[in-house]
């Protein structure tokens, strides 16, 4: 961490970060594309559920970033017994969060889907296929908080192991338990989450597996152990900014069906799809930008400006790079995308400009968000968190109103466009400010 090449230990630990998120948003990908085969009033219900499961990554990933950004400034200090209370407290986080959001998702799903439509077929599958999420959640926030552990210490590679074969085992299970194959029973979209969740259950006994065999650097044993405030604290000083930037993409989304579902059934489908394929494309800029915390983490605790400099710079020129090749996929290959999920006449009308507009901010985005990390791995969350504030809420929700009764549907897409380049404005003129006052270099 201290003395490697940036650009070798960037890609050392990043690139197996990319990997596994990329498989990771396979996940709705492919739920999304298998049941596309079911009916498109299947794929809205599966729609209107991501906000709710977006919610639940925001909790447990926000948590999990909070762990990885001062158990590695703990390790960069050599403060081994720190390192390790930052690990226990973690995974005890997790299993408190998993209970919250299971006893949620005995009560509320049928409400949550009222909020979007009177439609009792798309409410029936939507409940059938969220409820399932949120009862069997545990897997999700386990297994964030295991593969957390393995990042904070370097292990990325491992992370990516559990990753890849929770997201696999999805791969393979949704067919046979969407379509009823090889002898299973054919459970359409509940089968779709079923796969979902025990992917994850499998990537979280695989990810605490690893951390008990293969993490020398921190100790997982709960004997004795008492969950620590000051530690809880200190986790969610940036875990809370994280979540809350994970968050703001559940409450956008909602606005945005809530927009949507005025102009048609099909126009949130489109957005569902849109969403999904945007976070293949995001995932591994995520991913990338999220191997920046350990490094910059421990380069600023060891108070080493000058790498810490070097590997934001590395980092946010890959990262654009890989926007702008997502961003020319969508421009120039729209109807490929959108064939993928058995679109209708009019889906495929609506989607095409829709897909080519949406994929401009792109780059704009990777901008930003590799900024917020680098704030996180300084111990400051607060530039991710108004970056994403004004990206997904203060500018990008009356914009919609705005454009969308201007210019219709067609409005909504331009509003992405305008939130975008403010939040890397924001977000560059904020992290000169950071780097002045906490670093030299």
């Amino acid at each position: 961490m201290g003395v490697a090449p940036i650009p070798k230990l960037v890609l050392s630990i990043s690139l197996p970060l990319v990997i596994s998120m990329m498989v990771q948003s396979l996940y709705n990908i492919v739920d999304s594309i298998f049941v596309a085969r079911l009916g498109e009033d299947a794929l809205t219900a599966v729609s209107l559920a991501y906000p709710a499961q977006i919610l639940l990554i925001a909790v447990s990933v926000g948590t999990g970033v909070g762990v990885n950004s001062l158990l590695s400034r703990e390790l960069g200090k050599k403060n081994f017994e720190g390192a390790n209370k930052v690990g226990l407290n973690g995974l005890f986080l997790a299993v408190v969060l998993s209970l919250v959001f299971t006893i949620l998702g005995l009560f509320i799903v049928p409400s949550f889907y009222r909020i979007f439509t009177n439609d009792a077929y798309i409410t029936g599958l939507g409940i059938s296929y969220l409820r399932i999420c949120m009862l069997l959640c545990s897997g999700i926030f386990l297994g964030t908080m295991g593969e957390r552990l393995l990042q904070a210490t370097g292990k990325t590679s491992l992370s990516m192991v559990a990753q890849t074969a929770g997201a696999l085992t999805n791969v393979i299970l949704d067919p046979i338990m969407i379509y009823g194959w090889i002898g299973f029973p054919k459970m359409g979209v509940a089968g779709a989450a079923l796969a979902t969740v025990i992917g994850q259950w499998v990537a979280a006994v695989l990810a605490i597996i690893l951390n008990i065999t293969k993490n020398k650097e921190i100790s997982l044993s709960f004997k004795g152990f008492r969950p620590s405030s000051s530690t809880i604290k200190l986790i969610y000083k940036v875990g809370v900014p994280a979540m809350c930037v994970q968050a703001l993409s559940s409450l956008m989304v909602i606005v945005m069906n809530k927009v949507l579902v005025g102009f048609s059934n099909t126009a949130v489908a489109v957005f569902g799809v849109y969403y999904k394929l945007h976070n293949f494309i995001y995932m591994p800029v995520l991913g990338l930008t999220q191997g920046l915390i350990p490094i910059i983490g421990y380069n600023y605790g060891a108070k080493n400006g000058k790498r810490v400099m070097a590997a934001w710079k590395f980092n946010t020129i890959v990262a654009c790079a890989i926007s702008a090749a997502g961003m020319l996929v969508f421009v120039l290959l729209p109807s490929q995308l959108m064939s993928m999920f058995n679109p209708s006449v009019e889906m495929m009308k609506m989607g095409i400009p829709a897909l080519r507009i949406l994929g401009l901010p792109f780059i704009f985005t990777a901008f930003s968000v590799g900024i917020g990390y680098a704030c996180s791995g300084m111990g400051n969350g607060i530039n991710s968190m108004v970056s994403a504030l004004i990206r997904q809420l203060v500018v990008l929700v009356p914009c919609v109103y705005l454009l969308s009764y201007l210019f219709g549907l067609g409005g909504i897409w331009f509003a992405f466009l305008v939130a975008e380049v403010l939040a890397a404005v924001y977000a560059g003129v904020s992290f000169v400010h950071e780097c002045r006052v906490k670093i030299s270099y």
